[in-house]
């Protein structure tokens, strides 16, 4: 079985939801259950990546998603991971915003890439590593939200962040000088806490007034979340229907694509670029 990362991009706020919860935020984004890293269901992009082919070739869309008219006939060529947290966007005291992530979450994601080349810093407590040439570092410094850091410009995240910018933010690089690798504990405080909250309303269609009880709180992954997810696929198994493991893959997801992910469209959220990385470092171009 062949597999490809993909780097998904949200362009405006993302809401993957998990229903109405009795906690503080009504509609709280998914997280897995033993980690807490927010995460978008692969269920929902394959859905998305689907129906963005159906009309491209619909004998290699149903060898590569599987047959819509007989379930029982095949199972499909192509297995679409779950897109988990790599970077999350966080207010800097300098730079305006920093693209922060952490040991645990790059160790998760070198997993994915197999790329043996890209290493983890070590941090010991509190403390941050930055690329070089940052802009978001003030007297060794990084100041995020209410958060102080040691910062230090470190070669690892220097790679780090040169790896990802040509996919993250292609063309002029504002990504690599605000990108900053932090300790576990203080992404982990982030990630439940750096997320975006909307309060919103339901109007009375009679009054044009609040209804009563119709007040919630919505959370999503702010725009420029970074989240990394893995496509894997096998021989095609439909009648007539001839694809390796590697057309499979390219048919999926060829090179960058824009699409609508989530929930809550209707209200502009989960715009998102979808971007396939590839095993050698370099990038498959846009068809």
């Amino acid at each position: 079985m062949n597999t490809r990362p993909f780097l998904l991009h949200a362009l405006s706020p993302l809401h993957a939801g998990t229903g109405h919860t009795p906690d503080i935020i009504d509609l709280p984004t998914a997280r897995m259950k033993a980690t807490g890293i927010p995460f978008l269901p692969g269920s929902s992009i394959k859905g998305v990546l689907r129906d963005a082919r159906r009309t491209i070739d619909r004998e290699k869309t149903e060898a590569v998603f599987g047959p819509s008219d007989d379930p029982a006939a095949h199972a499909g060529a192509l297995v679409v991971g779950d897109a988990r947290l790599l970077a999350l966007p966080v207010r800097s005291f300098r730079g305006t915003f920093a693209w922060v992530t952490s040991p645990l979450l790059l160790t998760l994601a070198k997993r994915d890439l197999e790329e043996a080349s890209l290493t983890i810093p070590s941090i010991d407590g509190r403390g941050a590593r930055l690329a070089q040439g940052t802009v978001c570092v003030h007297n060794e410094r990084l100041y995020l939200e209410d958060l102080d850091l040691a910062a230090t410009v470190a070669a690892e995240a220097t790679a780090w962040a040169q790896r990802l910018a040509p996919l993250a933010f292609p063309g002029d690089d504002i990504f690599t000088k605000r990108f900053a690798i932090v300790d576990d504990d203080t992404m982990a405080f982030l990630w439940e806490t750096a997320t975006q909250v909307d309060a919103r309303v339901r109007l009375d269609e009679r009054t044009r007034t609040v209804a009563p009880g119709a007040l919630w709180l919505e959370e999503s992954l702010p725009p420029e979340t970074l989240l990394i997810g893995l496509l894997a696929a096998d021989r095609s198994r439909r009648r007539n229907v001839t694809m390796t493991p590697d057309e499979v893959l390219g048919f999926a997801l060829s090179g960058e694509e824009v699409h609508q992910l989530g929930g809550k469209a209707t209200t502009g959220r989960g715009r998102c670029r979808i971007v396939p990385f590839s095993k050698n470092g370099v990038d498959h171009a846009t068809p």
